[in-house]
């Protein structure tokens, strides 16, 4: 608890704190799933912290009218946020995931590209990008996406749990 108020207070982050490179040194060595997912926690406060306390707060905004169904309010907020610091990853994969829930594949896709294009590491972005895959019934896309995420953060129980499942759909069809 007092590594996230760490994480919480002070300056605003984004995908550049320099908090995020130690943090991510730490989920690879993780001894195991609870370690991890506290780990997993500490980078997500970051990467939902925007470059300016305003930043922060649409991101905000946008997810809460996510969550309460208001898509288009949501992708106006990610929208505008977006157009003002094109450089947050975390608007971008927000968006993407609004995207994806609204149906919109491709556009889904484009914007995950463009989170791993400023965030590689963002292993949220990777399984979303699984899930489209699978979605699309394009399971070995899916499986290297999901291979992806575990090369960043090997204790993830659900890339690990969707691998295994991927794996044995193929091995079903093959025989």
């Amino acid at each position: 608890m007092a590594a996230i108020l760490w994480l919480t207070t002070g300056v605003n982050a984004d995908q550049n704190d320099e908090r995020l490179d130690p943090l991510f040194d730490e989920l690879q060595s993780s001894p195991g799933v609870n370690v991890s997912s506290v780990i997993e926690q500490q980078i997500w406060v970051l990467w939902s912290r925007g470059p300016t306390d305003e930043a922060t707060r649409q991101l905000r905004r946008g997810v809460r009218a996510m969550q309460r169904g208001e898509f288009d309010d949501a992708l106006g907020m990610f929208d505008q946020l977006i157009d003002e610091e094109p450089e947050f990853a975390e608007a971008w994969n927000k968006r993407a995931t609004l995207h994806y829930l609204r149906g919109d594949i491709s556009q889904s896709m484009a914007d995950i590209e463009q989170t791993l294009t400023l965030e590689p590491r963002h292993f949220g972005a990777l399984a979303g990008l699984g899930s489209i895959f699978a979605r699309l019934q394009q399971p070995a896309a899916a499986i290297r996406a999901y291979e992806q995420v575990l090369d960043i953060y090997p204790q993830s129980t659900q890339s690990q749990r969707n691998l295994e499942r991927l794996r044995q759909e193929i091995e079903g069809r093959a025989i």
